[in-house]
């Protein structure tokens, strides 16, 4: 697909109404996207704060995930290095315990369109259930824990992770390995696809 093609589909993708009579808040959607991005991060969707600034991981879970990362924020934003498409494009509201899982219209109408477009993509950072469910699919195990701890069984290309979400500090307290282990291999790995890019 030319650039003129991806630019046409990525603009489809902002004027996209189809799930906003269930979006407390309208449809905002928010991703990044380019055909020369070598990492994907494949998020749930956007909290509040993102939907009102429009930019992805514009939170203290972006925080977290960039020092998981070991990148700063000016190469996070590259986006001819880093496409960051959540599973739900638009903010889905908050239940009784965090925001809502993303709504599941997104992904069946936009996203193999767009995967078909990132032809450099290296690494898939797979954040929570929901983007680990699409991405893995038959290979992910019984919970995010499981699947997490089986991280060697899908790298180099996809490394599942947990929401960097400060919500998740106690999980990340009962799994120390998850930092010690994951994080060092991580960083490493960025480093030389953004070296390359």
């Amino acid at each position: 697909m030319s650039r003129q093609g991806f630019s046409s589909l990525t603009e489809q993708i902002r004027q996209c109404t189809l799930c906003a009579d269930q979006l407390p808040l309208g449809a905002n959607p928010v991703f990044r996207a380019d055909p020369r991005a070598v990492i994907l991060v494949a998020g749930q969707a956007p909290g509040r704060r993102v939907h009102e600034t429009g930019i992805p991981f514009n939170d203290p879970s972006g925080d977290r995930l960039r020092s998981w990362m070991g990148v700063t924020r000016e190469q996070f934003y590259d986006v001819s290095r880093v496409a960051i498409l959540p599973m739900g494009f638009c903010y889905p509201g908050t239940g009784k315990s965090g925001d809502l899982p993303p709504r599941p219209e997104c992904a069946a109408e936009w996203r193999e369109a767009l995967l078909e477009r990132l032809p450099q993509i290296r690494l898939v950072l797979a954040i929570g259930q929901y983007a680990q469910a699409w991405h893995l699919g038959s290979a992910r195990q019984r919970n995010l824990t499981e699947t997490v701890k089986c991280w060697r069984d899908y790298w180099p290309d996809l490394l599942p992770l947990p929401h960097p979400s400060p919500r998740n500090n106690l999980w990340l307290k009962r799994n120390p390995w998850f930092e010690q282990e994951v994080i060092p291999v991580l960083q490493k790995r960025v480093g030389e696809l953004l070296e390359r890019a």
